[in-house]
């Protein structure tokens, strides 16, 4: 059975394809007699399918090497193009994570969007999204993986544009996806680029490739830089990080999986290609300085939010930063164990939020207070999933951030000193988010908050235990450091900058000790990192600009060069027809003008020549 298990794992992307079908398929018309929620279990039917295969499938291929399978897809004219999957311990764990997280937020969504309307197309996108991202999972193709990238981002258009009557959803979901697509577009550019230097797409072949390639070393830059751009956009990096927090629009039960596994695509196929990559050292470095600067920048804009969602946003940024820190450093186990501890917690973190949102109905983290007695299971999950999120020990979090401190000790020590402050800053966003939300005193926006009814709780408190149960799932899977190489002095200081964080943020946010709302120093300053840096300024000041001064140029020129020219054509043309009819009208008059016209011009011309 475990056999026939993993042998047929790649049938687990189907299940959930099939469920969004099934879910896109039901017409106004069935809606109408029988309502809407018959399509949300369907596809939640077929997503429990899919979490059962994989993580039954799972013992059967654990600590044995990976399979290979591949389908020809077009061969003709020298190129061949092949579908080629691979199955391993980590793709059918990743598939486990990505259709059990994608379960919980199909039971939270049945209480969050029970009284809307637009269940089948919601259904039907999760089930686009989950299929989509289990593909990308098992792809072992760039090429394939780019077009299953190019299939998410229409997905993340139409998921964060599903209530698409309002004018903020519309334009959250046009910018995420104009935002992809200028990563997308020069990610592109590698693509092509790359068939003819190494002869292949796949992830295997081109890590073997590039033990032994010899590039030139501007060709090997311009490759690693296009190579780092799709990623740089998917996972909300500076500058295109921008369409993350305005994607928080959409549903909150989609913005589970988006701030968990979606943004994490972009990551998963850096990791693949993290061997090619390494043949430049700029491409490298870059990849290093852009996730060191969003990391550091993400999380102080995060502490200067007062929409919750915002903040959690912002530190997702934060977080893929750090990802991206350790595949440019080389360290793509630990980018894995991080991208694990991280999907769990965030997720953990926007359920909490989400049921407080829901019958709140505000997102003011300021219009908030007084909660916990009131919402004990949310202000619980909360602190568990902050408490997986930052390096505290022994939660999932604290090991990850651990083994890549202890990688980064004796190489490149400004980076741990990085890794250091983005944990110390996102101790203090998570317990300043817990203070304005559970601690102080009710506020009128809070009088009245029971906790949520069963479908939102019920998977929320499932993950939360799961988020308990990380690191005894490290343990298992040997991933935990022993006694011999437990790099004490990194455990220590990691600890205390998350000591740090929570001890500032208590003293502050947690009591009516400091005046409400809070005013840490000027409040330029604080405009500063309340609005991102003015970095949505400064794309109007520059790109924007650009932009409208070139396309009113076109314009003018479209306008008054070239339909000008078609224009005086189309008069001439009108003016000579209309002159020529009088010499067909057959009266003597018009024939003797004609002539005498004639013999005037040439006259005319001959005395001027």
């Amino acid at each position: 059975m475990d056999h026939f298990l993993g042998t047929t794992v790649w049938f687990v992307p189907c299940y959930t394809l099939i469920g969004g079908i099934m879910s896109g398929m039901w017409s106004p018309g069935i809606l109408r007699r029988i309502g809407p929620r018959p399509a949300g279990y369907a596809n939640a039917l077929m997503t429990l399918l899919a979490f059962t295969h994989s993580l039954f499938a799972l013992p059967g291929i654990w600590n044995q090497p990976p399979q290979t399978l591949s389908w020809t897809w077009l061969d003709a004219a020298g190129l061949h193009l092949s579908l080629d999957v691979e199955i391993s311990a980590v793709s059918v764990g990743a598939m486990a994570l990505v259709t059990g997280l994608n379960l919980l937020a199909q039971i939270f969504a049945v209480g969050y969007m029970e009284m809307d309307w637009g269940w089948a197309r919601f259904y039907a996108l999760l089930g686009l999204f989950e299929a989509g991202i289990c593909s990308l999972i098992l792809c072992n193709s760039l090429f394939f993986s780019y077009v299953v990238l190019e299939i998410l981002t229409l997905g993340t258009y139409l998921l964060v544009g599903l209530w698409f009557s309002q004018g903020l959803v519309v334009t959250g979901a046009r910018d995420a996806f104009l935002t992809k697509r200028v990563g997308d577009l020069v990610l592109l550019m590698a693509v092509v680029a790359l068939l003819p230097l190494a002869g292949t797409w796949n992830f295997t072949e081109l890590a073997q490739w590039a033990e032994t390639a010899q590039l030139d070393p501007t060709v090997a830059t311009l490759l690693g830089l296009a190579l780092i751009a799709g990623p740089l956009g998917k996972c909300a990096q500076f500058p295109l990080h921008l369409w993350l927090d305005e994607a928080m629009e959409g549903p909150l039960p989609s913005t589970i999986l988006r701030n968990s596994v979606v943004v994490a695509t972009g990551a998963w196929v850096l990791i693949k290609l993290q061997p090619v990559l390494a043949l430049s050292e700029i491409g490298l470095a870059a990849a290093v300085a852009i996730g060191s600067v969003t990391a550091v920048g993400a999380s102080a804009i995060a502490i200067a939010q007062i929409d919750m969602k915002r903040s959690l946003s912002y530190s997702v940024s934060a977080y893929m930063g750090l990802v991206f820190i350790a595949v440019g450093t080389g360290q793509t186990d630990t980018a894995l164990m991080l991208l694990f501890a991280y999907a769990v917690a965030m997720a953990l973190l926007v359920m909490s939020v989400g049921g407080i949102v829901w019958n709140n109905i505000t997102q003011d983290l300021t219009q908030y207070g007084g909660l916990w007695s009131r919402r004990p299971l949310s202000g619980l999950s909360f602190i568990i999933g902050g408490a997986g999120l930052i390096a505290l020990p022994p939660f999932g979090g604290f090991w990850a951030l651990l083994q890549m401190a202890d990688r980064l000790w004796a190489t490149r020590p400004e980076l741990v000193a990085v890794l250091l402050l983005v944990n110390g800053l996102t101790a203090f966003s998570v317990t300043r988010e817990f203070g304005l939300l559970f601690a102080g005193k009710t506020k009128p926006m809070t009088v009245r908050s029971p906790e949520v009814h069963w479908p939102m709780v019920l998977p929320m408190l499932i993950l939360a235990g799961f988020a308990l149960h990380v690191p005894i799932l490290l343990w298992q899977w040997q991933l935990l450091p022993d006694g011999l190489s437990f790099n004490l002095a990194a455990a220590i200081l990691l600890s205390v900058s998350s000591a740090i964080g929570l001890g500032l943020g208590a003293f502050v946010y947690i009591g009516d000790r400091w005046e409400k709302p809070v005013r840490l120093g000027s409040a330029s300053l604080q405009n500063f990192f309340a609005y991102d840096f003015y970095t949505a300024k400064l794309y109007k000041l520059t790109i924007v600009f650009a932009v409208t001064i070139v396309s009113r140029l076109i314009s003018w020129f479209d306008r008054y060069i070239v339909d000008g020219f078609v224009n005086l054509v189309g008069l001439a043309t009108v003016f000579s027809g209309q002159t020529l009819k009088y010499n067909v009208s057959g009266q003597t008059q018009f024939y003797v003008l004609t002539i005498l016209f004639g013999v005037a011009t040439l006259v005319t011309l001959a005395i001027w020549l």
